[in-house]
């Protein structure tokens, strides 16, 4: 199994609510299949954690705001679009956002097709909520984050 190191990134507004992504995969291996993400993505060769988690945040969002030091580490294990799977080493990284505005400009072509739409949780509706949400530990880095 191939691993796959990763950069996620854990955006709270001024309201402290935090932007996940929906994945929708309407064909190929993971058709009919949606769920929840924060932003972020695969560290590329030569990249360190906290540079891919820079790069993936302004891609993704179009916010240029430092993303500090990891908070947090999970290991998963996930199936790509390809069908394949791989094991993860996801890092993690906190911003605090003032706009709730995001910018899609540098999202690629991947991300296009499958990143169906964003919103701004709080912690109650993410508590509550029956969508599948990754990463399964995401209230108490968000908890963590706050504190």
């Amino acid at each position: 199994m191939r691993e796959r190191p990763a950069a996620r990134i854990l955006v709270l507004n001024a309201e402290n609510k935090i932007l996940l992504f929906r994945f929708c995969f309407d064909d190929g291996p993971l058709a009919g299949e949606n769920y929840w993400a924060t932003p972020g993505g695969g560290v590329e060769k030569g990249e360190t954690f906290r540079n891919a988690a820079q790069r993936e945040l302004f891609e993704e969002t179009g916010f240029t705001i430092d993303v500090g030091e990891e908070i947090g580490q999970h290991d998963t294990i996930f199936r790509v679009p390809s069908g394949e799977y791989v094991k993860a080493d996801e890092r993690y990284f906190f911003v605090r956002v003032t706009a709730n505005t995001i910018c899609k400009d540098g999202q690629s072509d991947v991300e296009r097709t499958y990143l169906k739409e964003h919103r701004w949780w709080s912690l109650t509706e993410l508590e509550s909520t029956s969508h599948t949400i990754f990463p399964e530990n995401l209230i108490p880095l968000v908890t963590q984050s706050l504190s």
